[in-house]
């Protein structure tokens, strides 16, 4: 660090100190410091107590004790030039018996804080005014995670490491250097933020919430792939109850489609984004001839089945007959397949259509397959 002389144009380097050398200590000084001045941590704290002992069954206290302008609860722990190996257990203690304090009883706290140290001014009024509230109507205090900050002048491999850790699994905790300078007379006080950095924090919560989503997706994919075993499952049981057999020598697969195979054309129940369907699919119809000769029997075809889809695709191999659900009966089943309370009338559904479907394609499938041979 270095002091600007303007009228010289010039700077002077500032000696580096520890603070022992300088006669500072840790509780009548830095932490005093901060107390008085929570803004050095580069944003707006409000500081509702000091040395607080009040957790049960513990004598043990923390340094300062915070709120945020979220009104999160902020654990403040100071150390003078080392910050020891000790400080983050220490902390995650404190934090762990703080998580249980109510909004009830931080403001209670706090006003002990104001009748101690302040002029007993009102902790309720101040409070509200921090937090930029009207009235404390739903005002609710503590009801995220908690916080944590550390500020010594030099940090130990052992507690930059285990805050890395923290940070990588969602605890929230920021570690402050904390160097004091000397010139002649005069000493200053440096407090810059190293964990995480500042120009990074944006770029890490970003981050992390680009890992929640893919976590959260990962999981909801797990979810909706166990889920479709068990629709097809229920799906199968229910076609041998009725002595169809067109999945008994198939097994459910975590895919939005199952289905059996006639020749070179796969008969299928199928999960459609808007719609549920049953259809013949052909995957090997590039010179579209199955599809044509298929299409050539259309109109006796509609008047068993009603409104069935063609779908030619031209250019490419497969082509594909299918016959979805109207929009009355998509209606009737009161939502998608992913609520298990509809699944009986689409189960139903399925085994009436594809039966049908079955009935009227088969035939003419068969002797499409034996002319085109």
């Amino acid at each position: 660090m270095y002091r600007i002389n303007k009228s010289k144009n010039n700077i002077t380097k500032l000696e580096k100190r520890q603070f022992k050398d300088l006669g500072f200590k840790e509780r009548e000084n830095l932490q005093e410091w901060i107390a008085k001045n929570p803004d050095v941590l580069g944003e707006e704290l409000l500081i509702i107590q000091k040395e607080y002992q009040g957790f049960n069954d513990t004598k043990e206290r923390l340094d300062l004790l915070a709120l945020d302008k979220e009104g999160n609860l902020v654990i403040i722990e100071n150390k003078l030039d080392d910050s020891g190996k000790d400080v983050v257990w220490q902390a995650l203690k404190y934090t762990a018996y703080s998580s249980t304090l109510t909004t009830e009883q931080i403001i209670r706290i706090y006003q002990e804080y104001l009748d101690s140290y302040s002029n007993g001014d009102d902790s309720m009024e101040l409070l509200l005014d921090f937090l930029e509230r009207e009235d404390n109507d739903d005002l609710l205090l503590n009801s995220n995670d908690q916080r944590i900050i550390f500020i010594a002048n030099d940090f130990r491999k052992e507690v930059t490491s285990t805050v890395l850790w923290l940070l990588n699994h969602d605890i929230q905790v920021q570690c402050f250097r904390a160097t004091p300078f000397s010139l002649e007379e005069e000493t200053f006080l440096q407090i810059e933020q190293i964990i995480p950095l500042p120009e990074t924090t944006e770029y890490m919560i970003d981050a992390k919430e680009k890992e929640k989503e893919k976590k959260g997706k990962s999981k909801k994919v797990k979810e909706t792939n166990a889920q479709l075993i068990q629709f097809w499952s229920t799906l199968k049981e229910r076609l041998a109850e009725k002595n169809i057999n067109y999945l008994d020598k198939v097994s459910p697969k975590s895919k939005f489609n199952i289905g059996f195979w006639n020749g070179s054309g796969f008969f299928a129940f199928c999960i459609g984004r808007k719609a549920f369907r049953v259809e013949l699919y052909f995957n090997s119809d590039l010179d579209k001839r199955k599809i044509d000769a298929m299409y050539a029997q259309k109109e006796y075809i509609e008047s068993k089945l009603g409104g069935v889809q063609w779908e030619r695709v031209d250019n490419r191999k497969l082509s594909r007959i299918k016959l979805e659900t109207s929009q009355n009966e998509l209606d009737s089943f009161r939502g998608k397949w992913g609520d298990e309370s509809n699944w009986e009338d689409i189960v139903n559904w399925y085994c009436v259509k594809m039966q049908l479907f079955y009935e009227v394609m088969s035939p003419i499938w068969d002797k499409v397959q034996k002319e085109l041979k």
